[in-house]
């Protein structure tokens, strides 16, 4: 066997494990690099170095007691509770636009606000999709293969939630979301040309949201080329590609970055892997990378010794929901994606993402104990 094999044969076996490994290891260099990266900032700006860790750290102890509460309670509840969660889903993100509520930040409302306490509906909404989908996939297995009966259900009402979020507008959480649709549907059995109509039907919708917004557009025609100008719309993108270039191999070593005094914005939250780059190298970035491989090899184990279909969707809803929006965020810090402002998982600070991925995870670990076949 090769060591690849031996290692993915390993993850498998105690999937469970592996997944909680996974994600408490990338909670804790998320812990250290919000520090790192927000440390100058936060002094310069609030006159508090420990502002966003001390923020940071008491979001992720509630991210850790969801993900006990959720390793404990049975994943079935979850079944009876699809509809009622995607409402509960869909009316918060309506609140966003709702005077007093909603709070707007550069020309996006992503967020609501009740006193000192706010939150983005967005990400819970992407976990309350997770489960309509399990749900509804798993009922309809046997005529997943329907366009009326099987697949439209399954995008359409999904969709309806998808449209609340790009009216944010969020195009990336929206794009990312609609991906994961699109491949638990696909999982489950859809036909690919069903599949395909849907995007052919997608596409133009992004492209009339995209040319809508100018920044969107903006963002879009400079990551084409973000060196024609690389000290305005480009500066995120370019700054970001100096990070990776001064990390080199090994790094420059913890708290010894350049590039987050000032020079990388958004430096502890959508691009805290430029950062990662700078201070640890390829080698601290590959790192994070096998991290995620080892929750997605731990996931999939999950969803595929699930005693139900339920179960089994679930899982590998929740560990895409993980991966996919940890691979768009790496290719955006590496100019391979146009900025969307979405945060890396486990690692990036920002309070409702982390309790959220935790949360997932918790979910995982019920299904591995209570569903296991093996």
């Amino acid at each position: 066997m090769t060591t690849r094999g031996t290692i993915a044969a390993a993850v498998a076996d105690d999937a469970d494990r592996w997944v909680t490994v996974s994600a408490v290891l990338l909670v804790g260099i998320g812990i250290v690099m919000v520090y790192s990266s927000s440390y100058v900032m936060a002094m310069e700006r609030l006159g508090d170095e420990y502002h966003f860790f001390k923020r940071h750290v008491f979001f992720a102890i509630i991210g850790f007691g969801l993900f006990a509460a959720a390793s404990r309670l049975p994943y079935t509840i979850y079944r009876r509770a699809a509809y009622p969660l995607l409402i509960a889903a869909a009316a918060a993100l309506m609140l966003i636009f709702a005077p007093g509520l909603g709070s707007e930040v550069g020309g996006a409302r992503r967020w609501v606000r009740i006193g000192p306490v706010g939150f983005q509906p967005s990400e819970f909404a992407k976990l309350a999709v997770i489960i309509f989908l399990a749900y509804s996939l798993s009922r309809r297995a046997g005529r997943i293969g329907s366009f009326a009966f099987g697949f439209l259900p399954n995008v359409l009402i999904p969709g309806a939630v998808i449209a609340l979020i790009l009216a944010e507008p969020d195009l990336g959480t929206a794009v990312s979301l609609g991906g994961l649709v699109v491949l638990m549907n696909f999982v489950a059995g859809a036909r690919l040309k069903h599949l395909a109509g849907l995007v052919a039907v997608a596409a133009p919708v992004l492209f009339i949201v995209v040319t809508r917004y100018e920044y969107m557009m903006r963002r879009i025609l400079i990551f084409l080329d973000p060196w024609k100008d690389p000290t305005g719309a480009g500066f995120q993108t370019v700054q970001s590609l100096v990070a990776f270039a001064s990390g080199g191999l090994g790094g420059v070593g913890l708290g010894e970055g350049m590039q987050k005094l000032f020079y990388l914005p958004e430096a502890h939250t959508d691009f805290i892997l430029s950062v990662v780059g700078e201070e640890f190298g390829l080698i601290g970035v590959s790192a994070i990378m096998v991290l995620y491989i080892i929750f997605l090899v731990g996931g999939t184990t999950i969803a595929m010794r699930a005693r139900d279909l339920f179960g089994s969707y679930l899982a590998l809803g929740l560990t895409f929901m993980v991966v996919l929006q940890a691979m768009v965020n790496m290719a955006v810090v590496l100019a391979m994606l146009p900025p969307k402002g979405l945060p890396l998982p486990f690692v990036s600070y920002g309070g409702t993402s982390l309790i959220t991925n935790l949360a997932a995870a918790g979910m995982l670990l019920n299904i591995h104990v209570r569903g296991n076949r093996a």
